[in-house]
């Protein structure tokens, strides 16, 4: 029976096996096709086959052109004093306001009267056909000695002009008909034009004096703005070599601390608590430190020949020499102010709008002038002479008593106006095609329209300035927050591993690695502290306070005066020399 079970199973096994189909094999892949066939070079190339540097003993510490030992402590009112009195910028702008000052007196020496003189001696003969004429031997011989002073110059009211001239002759004759032999002819002339139409209400001398003084507005409106640019570059100078001292401070206390570590390190090595191969991690971690110090220290150099550069008057100061720390205090407390308030400040105070406004007033000048010059000229015209006569009576005839005498009896007819002259006139003159002066309005008045244009463009600049620096200023107090609450963090941090690695719980690696994130921690509040000053800077500039916010004034003599009062630094005792 089990016999006949076992043959019906073989059966069937047999039949499945029969019906199942045999697989097809897969397909063998070439996969030395998939192998590079480039071949990599066996030598390195022949330039710095080997860039390992040999181990060296580091450099020394010291910074190089400065005395460590004659430290300058300086604080950030000082730097901007030095830099507004020896700032080449500055000098150039302050010279510029003077010549401006120079131009308008220039400009407003034209009413002062001009004198004029001639003086000469003649002597001519002439040929004369005629007995009549008084002539010797049919020639006639007259000799003078003419003099003649005057006064010119420009009313600086209404437009007009005068002239006013005296001449004065000795006068010999070898007439045989003169009366007078010598005689004295003198004369005195006074001119008066008053322009009745073009010229009256504004004139050509009137519009260049309100023009210089506009200029010197002008100028004086870029002083101020040179002033302001100066001081944001002291501020933000001053704020770098602050940041680059401080960190350079971090870094060696980094190194400190890591000599610290390898010290704890080599106590436990001794101890047999870890792997000496600790020791070396320590030191290398020493290294990369000592190398960050370098680095910091190339930073504070460069910072500091920076404000020095923005300071001093030349490469013989003294200060070059010394090295600088800035005593001022990091200003952690931003400017609460809201953007309407701010944009309305900065296009009260920003130079830029006044020195448009300047230019619109001189704008508005020339087209009140060429718009005078569209009109006819029509002068009134008045001319009076007194005259005087004296001289030595030949006898041929009678003449009246007061012609007989020397000059000065002639000077006495003169000044007692006996022979007066009097004429009073219109003179006329227009154009029948005043061209010339309608196209000079109408480009003035196209100037006007630009002007309005580049200011409305600035004013469009300026606002998105302040909305750049509102928002720098914010985002850099955020980011100054969340540095200190991350380096207080990285500070738990790297406690707690160093408990932990004394403790043998953690490896050291972990504290390198938290030890180098509470560095890099300490180096991004630095940096943030330093980014919220220049940022507040950057604000007082936009906004157009920086002279306000540091109590800066300009005197009249363009100097520099903090809150009204002398202090003791030499800027103060030199502006007072000035």
């Amino acid at each position: 029976m089990i016999r006949a079970v076992l043959v019906c199973i073989l059966l069937l096994g047999g039949g499945i096996l029969a019906q199942t189909p045999t697989p097809t094999p897969a397909p063998k892949v070439d996969t030395s096709r998939q192998v590079p066939t480039t071949k990599l070079p066996d030598e390195p190339p022949p330039i710095a086959p080997n860039f390992e540097a040999p181990v060296r003993p580091l450099p020394s510490a010291e910074r190089v052109g400065v005395d460590l030992t004659n430290q300058l402590s300086l604080t950030l009112e000082e730097a901007i004093e030095r830099a507004l009195k020896n700032n080449n910028d500055i000098e150039a702008s302050r010279t510029q306001v003077k010549i401006a000052e120079f131009g308008l007196r220039s400009v407003q020496a034209v009413y002062d009267p001009k004198f004029s003189s001639e003086n000469y001696y003649e002597s001519a003969t002439t040929p004369v056909a005629s007995t009549i004429g008084g002539a010797v031997n049919g020639a006639l011989t007259q000799k003078r000695l003419f003099n003649s002073a005057g006064l010119t110059g420009f009313s600086p009211y209404q437009g007009a002009s005068y002239s006013a001239t005296f001449n004065s002759t000795i006068l010999t004759s070898t007439n045989t008909n003169a009366t007078l032999n010598p005689q004295y002819p003198l004369s005195f002339t006074l001119n008066y034009i008053q322009p009745l139409f073009r010229g009256r209400r504004f004139d050509l001398n009137r519009r260049n004096i309100e023009i210089a003084k506009k200029n010197l507005g002008l100028t004086d409106a870029q002083f101020r703005q040179k002033a302001i640019e100066v001081i944001a570059n002291v501020e933000s100078a001053y704020w770098d070599l602050v940041f680059a001292l401080r960190n350079l401070q971090v870094q060696i206390d980094a190194v400190k601390q890591a000599k610290a570590q390898l010290e704890s390190n080599t106590r436990l090595v001794n101890k047999g608590v870890i792997a000496p191969i600790d020791i070396v991690a320590a030191t290398a971690q020493i290294t990369t430190f000592e190398q960050n110090v370098y680095a910091a220290q190339e930073t504070v150099t460069r910072t500091e020949n920076t404000l020095k550069t923005l300071m001093l008057p030349d490469r013989k100061d003294d200060v070059w020499s010394r090295p600088i720390t800035p005593v001022s205090s990091v200003s952690l407390d931003p400017p609460r102010i809201g953007l309407e308030i701010a944009v309305t400040e900065a296009l009260k105070n920003r130079p830029e709008i006044s020195q448009f406004e300047t230019n619109a007033e001189i704008n508005a000048i020339n087209q009140r002038y060429l718009r005078d010059q569209t009109k006819p000229q029509i002068d009134l015209v008045g001319t009076y002479t007194t005259q005087g006569l004296s001289g030595a009576n030949t006898g041929i005839r009678a003449v009246p008593p007061n012609l007989e005498g020397g000059y000065f009896n002639s000077l006495g007819n003169l000044l007692q106006q006996d022979y007066p002259t009097y004429r009073v006139g219109v003179s006329i003159s227009l154009p029948l095609k005043n061209r010339a002066a309608e196209a000079n309005l109408g480009q003035s008045i196209v100037e006007g329209e630009l002007i309005k244009n580049n200011r409305e463009q600035a004013e469009q600049v300026i606002e998105a300035q302040v909305r750049n620096a509102l928002q720098a200023l914010r985002s850099a107090e955020a980011r100054l927050n969340s540095a200190v609450a991350a380096r207080t963090s990285a500070e738990q941090l790297y406690d707690s591993e160093q408990r932990q690695f004394k403790g043998g719980i953690t490896t050291f690696y972990l504290v390198l690695q938290r030890q180098t994130e509470l560095l890099a921690a300490r180096g991004r509040e630095l940096q943030a502290q330093t980014d919220l000053n220049k940022a507040i800077s950057e604000f007082q500039r936009a906004t157009g306070t920086t002279l306000t916010a540091n109590k800066i004034t300009v005197a009249n003599n363009l100097t520099f005066l903090r809150d009204q009062k002398r202090s003791s630094t030499a800027f103060n005792q030199e502006t007072g020399d000035k």
